[in-house]
Order: C-alpha cells, then structure tokens, then sequence
C-alpha cells in the first residue's frame, strides 16, 4: 500500500510541475522552456558576469526557488543534513561536462521533457542519446563504480548555495550596475515570466521534487536496474501534463523546423545528451536533483552545480553552445572530449580502485 502511495503522489506532482512548466512558458518565459536547468543556470552565470553572451544574460528566480523549497522542505521534515567529501572535484568535473553536452543539445532532460510535449521531435534523438548515456553510466555502477563515501559537515557548509541564493535574489531586484540582463528582443534571457510567478513555481517544484526524489536520471537508471517505475512516473506524468496544458495555451507545434531555441542536427543532439546522461549517472542525479540535494545540506551537490554554471560560462566564452543554426566545430570537439573524459572517470572509479584494493589485501 505504501508503495502505491508513493507513486500515486510522485504522479500528482509530476502533474502538478507539467502544469505549473508549461505555464511559464505562456507566461513569458521561452517556449517549451517552462522550466531549464541547464539554461537557467547559464542565463543566471551570464546574469552575474560569468560570461558576457548578451542573448543569455538573466538571473532565473526559478533556480532560487528550486533551491529554497527544497531547504524548506527538508528542514521541515528534518531532512537537512550537511555532508559532503565525495570527491568533490570529480563531481566538478562531471557537472562541468554535463553542462557541455546540454548546451550542444540546448536542455537538459527536464527540459527534453518539456520540447516532447511542447512537439519538438527533434528532442526525440536526445532522449535515445540520453537512454544510451544511462546504459554506459549502468554498466560502471554494475562493476563497483563509486565515488566513496560522504562525511558529516557542520551545519554551515550546508547552508552556504541557500543563502548565496538568496543573495543573488536580492540582486536581481536591486539590479546593481554590474548585474547584466539580456535587452528586449534579443534573445532567450529577454523572455521571462514575472518574477514573482518564476519565483513562486520555482519554490513549489523545489517543495515537490525534494518530497518526491524526482530524477529523471534515477528513473531511468532504476527502471533499467530494479524494474522500479516509481521515479519515471513522474516525469511521464510531467510529459502528459505539459502537453494538454500547451495543447489548451496553444504552446503545442509538432515538427523538426523552426522550434524554438533548437536545432534540426539529430547526431549531435544524440552526443550531447549521451554526455548528460553518462555523466549524471556516475554524479547519482540530474540537473534538478543536484540543485535539490543542494538544498538539503549536500556539499558535493552545491559543488556540481558550481561546475554546472562554470561549464555554461566555458561554453559561451568560447563558442561550445550550440545556437537555432546548429552545433559549433568548436562544441562538436567538446562533447567528444566530454565523453571521453567522463568514460575515464568511470574507469578510475571503478577498475583502478578496485585494482588498489586488490594490491592492498595482498
């Protein structure tokens, strides 16, 4: 019964988050865009300077409210636990990359979710490049992969992206003269919801998905593993919320051409999100979970999120992005590297330790 339970309120949510997602995008945010981590995180890098790509340059109160709700939540259920100490730049590293491959595909897989049920058939190729990315990731977790144990931390180290959050918050309302926004009309950091509405869906998708474990890595991850559907069903339910919601708003237009912030090169939207979904395997969480954890106290977390937003600021600063008019030569070399060396780090956190161990016991 309780396992009926469980995935009778991920549904709930995932509907919930569908609705509030496709919302967004009518209400200003880009279109099939309701909720991007990947290009909220680097519209917000661009929005404190990180990178000066003036098309992306906006600090998201979607990420805040993630963020907070998700400390909220757990601090409320005293689930807020500072730890950390895994390895935390491998995990800098594989955040890093993870960014790479989301903005040579131009979403992460909440996002893909969204340009599905938003009629995007090109996000079709990035969620057979995604399922691939888990199978490689799968294939190091069944020989032992593992990045070690965390350790308890002091309350504070758990507190500090929260309240870093807030103070970016306070930034974007005070909109000092070294914050920089896109200007109207010229691109995806110009098309925003009200602040307040962006904050307040952030904050419930943060309270739901921190209540829920919602991943769409894990899901797939576990479905593939255990057979366990739980966390699947949550993002299938997002996918059939958002597109009823786009399909009464309007926001649904099936086909390949002239979707918006997309592009039509089904081999490199495959690579991109084989990279994510490769790397958020050996990270043990998406985009959105990492900003969650993030939220209940996980260092390591904060940490992937820091090389998410340095990964967006790379890929900017020397043309990795992907645009409307395809892949960059320069982003295409990236994404090869990026697999490359998240394969490596596989390899290291599996075959090598456990060759070390091997050595030791003899």
């Amino acid at each position: 019964m309780e396992k009926k339970n469980d995935k009778l309120m991920i549904i709930i949510a995932g509907l919930i988050i569908g609705v509030i997602a496709a919302g967004l995008a009518f209400l200003g945010n880009p279109k099939n865009m309701g909720f991007c981590i990947a290009c909220f995180l680097r519209d917000t890098a661009g929005g404190l300077g990180l990178h000066r790509a003036a098309p992306v340059q906006y600090i998201r109160p979607e990420i805040i409210g993630i963020v907070i709700g998700a400390f909220c939540a757990a601090f409320a259920k005293k689930e807020f636990s500072s730890k950390g100490g895994s390895a935390p730049m491998t995990r800098f590293v594989l955040g890093f990359f993870a960014m790479v491959g989301c903005l040579m595909f131009l979403g992460c897989p909440f996002r893909m979710i969204l340009r599905l049920a938003g009629g995007d058939w090109n996000a079709i190729f990035g969620l057979v490049g995604f399922a691939i990315g888990i199978l490689c990731g799968i294939f190091f977790l069944k020989n032992g992969y593992s990045l070690k144990r965390t350790y308890s931390l002091t309350k504070a180290e758990g507190y500090i992206l929260p309240i870093m959050e807030v103070v970016i918050f306070v930034l974007l309302l005070v909109k000092p003269a070294f914050i920089f926004f896109s200007e109207e009309g010229a691109g995806p950091g110009a098309m925003h919801a009200a602040i307040g509405a962006s904050l307040a869906a952030g904050l419930v998708v943060g309270v739901l998905a921190q209540r829920t474990r919602l991943c769409m890595v894990g899901g797939m991850r576990d479905m593939i593993l255990f057979r366990e559907s739980r966390l699947l069903l949550g993002f299938l339910a997002i996918l059939v919320a958002a597109f009823v919601t786009n399909l009464v708003l309007g926001g649904f237009h099936a086909g390949f051409a002239e979707q918006p912030v997309a592009h039509t090169d089904g081999l490199w939207n495959c690579l991109g999100m084989l990279l994510v979904g490769f790397a958020c395997v050996l990270l043990g969480g998406c985009p959105l979970r990492q900003l969650v954890m993030s939220g209940e106290g996980n260092a390591d977390s904060a940490v992937t999120v820091l090389g998410l937003m340095v990964g967006a600021a790379f890929c900017h600063n020397f043309g990795l992005a992907s645009s409307g008019e395809g892949p960059t030569p320069a982003g295409k070399i990236a994404v090869i590297i990026g697999i490359v060396v998240v394969a490596l780090i596989g390899v290291v956190n599996t075959y090598v330790k456990e060759e070390k161990t091997a050595a030791d016991a003899a």
